[in-house]
């Protein structure tokens, strides 16, 4: 399982507590310290499309409007931390958030 975040996002800190006291084993990936290449946003951006980006973060509202205007994994690529977060997989399943029906996938 790979959990791909910020160690200082609210939520992605609530993803790893909640793992860790279910004892889960799990990656967790700073998509700041260590960005994603091309080939690992892919599936990322297959998956959740245009959402993976958090229109509505602090990050995103900084960024000029050329780059808002640009498409999702150029963004991505050169502003990471505007990913909503967290990001969780196994391989299989995908979540992205830390809702109730994130957590219910993961049995938590």
């Amino acid at each position: 399982m790979i959990l791909y975040g910020l160690p200082t996002c609210a939520q992605t800190a609530l993803a790893r507590k909640a793992l860790d006291r279910a004892g889960t084993t799990y990656t967790f990936r700073d998509i700041r310290a260590e960005p994603l290449s091309e080939a690992e946003w892919q599936p990322l951006l297959h998956e959740f499309g245009d959402t993976l980006v958090d229109t509505s973060s602090q990050a995103y509202r900084n960024l000029n409007a050329w780059m808002r205007e640009s498409e999702a994994e150029d963004q991505l690529a050169q502003h990471p931390a505007i990913m909503r977060r967290p990001v969780i997989t196994d391989g299989t399943s995908w979540t992205i958030g830390w809702e109730p029906d994130a957590r219910a996938v993961w049995g938590l």
